[in-house]
């Protein structure tokens, strides 16, 4: 899941998720419930993703993967950088959106749950 558009479209099929580009032309965020779950700098290559995590697995995968980093610009204790360079499985990158995804969704209030 190294292209824009694979990415893209994995995080757009995600119940109410909603696109936008709140800070300026190259980062989009992806949001559900009004709250951010993933945001991507489309004009970096490798594309860098920045997913939300719970801080005891977020440090667990910066030791097993190098291209996990903390947070860029965003609370490092609960977010990640994930660098998309092709070094992480798909499968761990999927599960890591799902993961990200369902923190938020566990913080919103019933009434804005997808």
């Amino acid at each position: 899941m190294t292209s824009f558009d694979s990415l893209r479209s994995y995080l757009n099929r995600k119940p109410g998720a909603v696109e936008e580009f709140p800070f300026d032309t190259v980062t989009l965020v992806v949001k559900v419930g009004g709250k951010m779950f993933a945001l991507v700098g489309t004009d970096e290559i490798p594309l860098r993703l920045n997913l939300k995590c719970d801080p005891i697995k977020a440090e667990i995968l910066r030791e097993i993967y190098p291209t996990i980093l903390p947070g860029y610009h965003m609370n490092k204790r609960h977010w990640n950088t994930v660098i998309l360079d092709g070094s992480i499985p798909a499968t761990e990158i999927r599960s890591m959106i799902d993961d990200s995804y369902a923190l938020v969704v566990r913080g919103l209030p019933r009434a804005k749950r997808p």
